[in-house]
């Protein structure tokens, strides 16, 4: 077999011009190719049959892997291709694998096949499939000091091409990108040897497919061993779509009984509302300002900073004279804290303000149904334009940069709470875990979850008090669970960690979390490789006894799947015997490699065998 390799291109600076020698003996002994071969190689055309001479190239052929012919044809100068297009093409259309080649120190040659000759090659590239490797030789050079191989270094962008040029060029292309700071023995064997030998073993396997196949498995009496057919494949674990902003409107909407901040209007002093100073401190840098509970009292009666420049933040709201409340009591017997009672001044802002918390409330992200909500409410694109920038400096958002996908990411709605997660900012509750102190808010654990609302709405005592007990959990496993609460993600960092959260889920009705955490379990275990899933001290069975009993039902399923699928590993096993009768019969009705193929695999090993033994008597 052999395989037919172009190169394109020279690795030195200058290239060749037009009317210059194309290759001589000592500039080919010291290029890339030749570097690679060694000294194996021999100069002149192949002899090959069905092969495409061209005296423009150097034609060079050498051995690899034993008895596999290496065929390169290498041509340094690119005005070939605008001279003999035809020939060229040609001896593309041979080419298993295309190098090109390109000097770091010459931007100008560089600039000309990027601009000039990649175009024309990139659609016959991948019309025939071909793999290409672009390799970039030399070292950038720096003039303050030595040759500089740093992709980041701009010192030399002047004179030299970047590695980001190249990089580009080489997705252009479809191409592998090599970069190789010199032309020694590490560089051209390790780096480029390795990929171009990587490439060769492809091309040589795609041929051994083509050819016809001679081998003597087509006699009718020949052996042949059983089929084993794949494992089946594992279900599914399905889990719910986030409900984030569905929680956050729902506090909006119906949970004014934990609610400690109340809007009024700046004219006619009606109440306009009910907000969670919590929230709107975690998503405003303003209300966290103007909210500051100690400091509060310091400060004169109104904070209206009316000195600031005209239309800015603190001129839409202040705090009501003698605005902290401390302990004010609800109807139901609920103390609730400190209550703040805000006005506000603009006439816009007063009459959106709903529309404003909503967006709030929802993670302060989805700008287009805001713009959409205020010019229903509005009808005047005017002022819902100069609400929306009063809105934008509430938030501390800028308007050029609220576009950027570094903004947008900033702007999901379940990281709106992450400042409020294990912070005592605002917190109204304490949870006392294994002596572990944990602060939080009623108001995030009463929309996210719905026993933690039946436990703080109820007449429990966890109600009236600051300070609730937590028992059957860990710190660390608590903790992971109020994360997702103010977070909604949860990344337990092992099978152990997952399997407790789990069990902490269940426990608080949170499904979404308990389906993360089947995830988790399903994907720490799938990872693991057969060698350390037989010698881990992990108990799969026993997470199937956990599962059942925590009513994780899918994990349940993918677990008795798991088990048959490695059935050889945990049949082995002591605790594979606590598995009841109904479980077993599963397993065994879909346990991998079954065992019929077992027993057509034993007759047909008996059978070499007496094959094996009948051959040496002849003999």
């Amino acid at each position: 077999m052999s395989i037919h390799i172009v190169a394109l291109g020279s690795e030195c600076p200058g290239g060749v011009g037009p009317g210059e020698e194309i290759m001589g003996q000592g500039q080919l002994q010291g290029g890339l190719l030749w570097s690679y071969l060694g000294h194996g190689a021999l100069v002149g055309p192949c002899e090959l049959e069905g092969s495409v001479h061209n005296p423009a190239f150097m034609e060079y052929t050498s051995r690899v892997f034993g008895d596999v012919t290496v065929v390169v044809r290498d041509c340094p100068s690119w005005d070939l291709l605008d001279s003999d297009w035809a020939s060229v093409r040609k001896v593309l259309e041979q080419a298993d694998i295309l190098v090109i080649k390109y000097s770091v120190t010459d931007k100008l040659a560089f600039q000309q096949v990027r601009n000039g000759y990649a175009p024309r090659l990139r659609p016959l590239l991948r019309h025939w499939g071909v793999p290409v490797i672009l390799v970039a030789v030399g070292a950038r050079l720096n003039d303050e000091g030595p040759p500089c191989t740093c992709p980041l270094c701009a010192s030399d962008w002047s004179s030299s091409v970047p590695h980001s040029e190249g990089l580009q060029l080489s997705r252009d292309l479809g191409a592998t990108y090599l970069e190789l700071p010199s032309l020694n023995h590490v560089f051209v064997g390790r780096y480029f040897g390795s990929v171009l030998e990587y490439f060769m073993i492809q091309c040589l396997k795609h041929k051994a497919k083509e050819r016809p196949d001679k081998r003597r498995g087509n006699k009718v009496n020949e052996l042949r061993p059983p089929f084993l057919e794949q494992p089946a494949r594992l279900p599914p674990i399905r889990v719910e779509e986030s409900s984030f902003s569905q929680d956050m409107q729902w506090l909006l909407e119906r949970g004014v009984q934990f609610a400690d901040v109340a809007f009024y209007a700046g004219d006619s002093g009606k109440e306009l509302g009910w907000a969670h100073a919590a929230v709107l401190c975690a998503v405003s840098p303003y209300f966290r300002q103007l909210l500051l509970g100690p400091k509060t009292r310091e400060r004169p009666q109104s904070r209206c900073v009316c000195r600031e420049r005209e239309g800015g933040p603190h001129s839409l709201l202040s705090t009501w004279d003698g605005s902290i409340i401390d302990d004010l009591p609800r109807s139901d017997g609920h103390v609730t804290g400190r209550l703040t009672r805000l006005v506000v001044k603009d006439p816009l802002l007063c009459m959106c303000l709903w529309e404003t918390l909503m967006f709030i409330y929802r993670g302060a992200w989805e700008w287009e149904h805001l713009q959409e909500a205020l010019e229903e409410r509005l009808k005047n694109s005017l002022a819902v334009g100069q609400l929306m920038e009063r809105i934008r400096s509430i938030l501390g958002r800028d308007r050029s940069s609220r576009d950027t996908p570094s903004a947008r990411a900033a702007q999901l709605g379940p990281q709106t709470l992450v400042n409020l997660f294990n912070s005592p900012l605002y917190s109204d509750v304490i949870f006392m875990v294994q002596g572990s102190v944990l602060p939080a808010h009623r108001a995030v654990l009463v929309a996210r979850c719905d026993v933690m609302a039946a436990m703080f709405s109820g007449k429990y005592a966890e109600a009236r008090s600051r300070v609730v007990p937590i028992h059957g959990v860990s710190s660390d496993t608590f903790l992971s669970f109020l994360e997702y609460l103010y977070t909604d993600s949860c990344c337990p960092a092992s099978v152990l960690q997952a399997m407790a959260v789990l069990v902490c889920a269940e426990m608080y009705q949170v499904k979404r979390l308990q389906h993360l955490c089947e995830v988790c379990v399903c994907a720490y275990l799938q990872s693991m490789p057969s060698r350390e899933l037989a010698s881990t001290g992990i108990s799969v069975i026993r997470l199937l006894r956990r599962a059942k009993c925590h009513n994780a039902e899918q994990l349940y399923v993918w677990l008795l799947h798991f088990i048959a699928n490695n059935y050889l590993i945990f049949s082995h096993k002591p605790d594979f015997l606590e598995l009841s009768e109904e479980e077993r019969e599963q397993v065994e009705r879909l346990r991998w490699p079954s065992r019929g193929y077992l027993q057509e695999l034993s007759e047909y090993q008996q059978r070499r065998r007496k094959l094996r033994k009948s051959r040496c008597i002849v003999m």
